[in-house]
């Protein structure tokens, strides 16, 4: 069958990579894709949210299966736009409904769904900015640091971990009073600060049944030892060492299954990839977030681990039939290492020509902001290329991604050389 997949950056790059290896796909399409994705489909000027575009170019090419790689266009409704259109309704989705969607499209909603079904969670409330000073009241009652978070879609950098209270009285006001982050952060949901480790589990789900898939770690913020300025992400490490068994065995028991179940229990349409943001509290998980997609990096760890035909497991999503399929991990640990732009995340050039790729040996290579111009693989985003590499042990395979990250070069490049010091 053909396949399109939307998106433009290294997670959707991982979904072509696995997607092309099935000889369940024919022709593979990916809208607006990169230099990347290039080599191994057919690139489409389509914006991810150009919703009349992509029907136009899914009716015309006969694509039979649409897998959703970013946020944007799960929380506009595009499953909707499918399942209500007499043209689209057979053709298979692989992302949830809006109202699902909302897990991620809104932190409240997100918080009220976790408490609905008993799944645990940090402490919290939210606020407008009519309810300004009531806010600054609630961080009173909680210990530094304090946790703000923009409620709607912010990029993933809508979240401040603030350690002074007059400063996070400040930021509460900035946020919503100033629209700090614009339509996002018109509520803010105010978070008891948890302390520990953090790690993400990804699930698989028909909206019944559901399949757990490799755990990651990703790194968020630019620098190194986890300072300065949050990111999209500078790199991750599939499995995370210190989710053994017993642990894995209390996410499925209180997080993973109660969240399915929730999901059927309120008849919300959700085919697709569940991405569950934990932190491990002495040894017990609680929830500090969804996503309703894959992320990114931790795709480019998690997918390449996966060793089951890809396209078999969403045929299997969207038929409502997971409860039939399996899944084969490889036991070797991934890792991927994140080339950024200079000035990244803050303001950054674009155009600037990339050398080095095809002296990559040993690794898999994930074009995330990169085109093709004049022949040559430049810059075109804050987050590069990502270095994907394989070991035993994950400190082996980050040497190899850092080997082979010395081989790439384009002006004012910059990667994190400490992945991993806190496994």
């Amino acid at each position: 069958m053909n396949i399109l997949v939307l998106g433009s950056g290294g997670r959707e790059h991982t979904f072509a990579y696995k997607i092309a290896e099935s000889n369940l796909c024919d022709k593979l399409f990916v809208a607006p894709g990169n230099a990347g994705t290039s080599e191994i489909a057919i690139n489409v000027p389509i914006s991810v949210t150009d919703f009349e575009g992509i029907k136009e170019l899914v009716l015309k090419e006969e694509i039979k299966m649409v897998v959703v790689g970013p946020e944007d266009p799960l929380v506009r409704g595009i499953s909707d736009f499918f399942s209500q259109d007499v043209d689209l309704k057979d053709i298979g989705v692989i992302g949830p409904s809006s109202e699902g969607a909302k897990l991620e499209g809104s932190k409240e909603y997100a918080k009220e769904f976790l408490i609905r079904h008993n799944i645990p969670t940090a402490a919290y409330q939210s606020f407008t900015a009519d309810t300004v000073e009531e806010g600054k009241q609630f961080l009173e009652t909680l210990n530094s640091p304090y946790v703000l978070k923009a409620d709607g879609l912010a990029a993933g950098k809508g979240v401040l971990i603030l350690k002074d209270i007059q400063e996070a009285k400040d930021e509460l006001e900035n946020m919503l009073t100033n629209k700090k982050f614009g339509a996002a952060s018109e509520k803010v949901v105010i978070e008891e600060f948890l302390d520990g480790i953090e790690l993400s589990v990804f699930v698989l789900t028909d909206g019944k049944n559901y399949l757990t898939l490799p755990t990651a770690k990703d790194y968020k913020r630019i620098g190194e030892g986890d300072t300065g300025l949050n990111t999209g992400g500078m790199g991750a490490i599939s499995p995370v060492p210190f989710a053994d068994e017993d642990f894995m065995n209390r996410i499925e028991e209180q997080v993973i299954k109660p969240t399915v179940e929730g999901l059927s229990k309120e008849k919300i349409d959700y085919k697709g990839f569940i991405f569950i943001g934990l932190i491990k509290v002495g040894n017990e998980p609680k929830v500090i977030e969804y996503n309703v997609r894959m992320g990114d990096p931790e795709t480019e760890v998690v997918l390449p681990r996966v060793k089951t035909d890809l396209v078999s497991l969403f045929k299997h999503v969207s038929e409502g039939t997971l409860d039939k399929a399996s899944i084969e991990i490889d036991p070797r640990s991934a890792t991927t290492v994140m080339a950024v732009s200079g000035g990244y995340p803050e303001a950054y050039e674009k155009g600037k020509e990339i050398s080095g790729i095809d002296k990559v040996s040993d690794s898999l290579v994930f074009h995330a902001g990169t085109k093709i111009d004049n022949d040559k693989v430049v810059t075109n985003g804050g987050r590069v290329i990502a270095i994907t590499s394989f070991n035993d042990d994950f400190r082996k395979a980050l040497n190899t991604s850092y080997e082979n990250m010395e081989k790439l070069h384009f002006d004012k490049m910059y990667y994190r050389k400490d992945l991993g010091f806190d496994l």
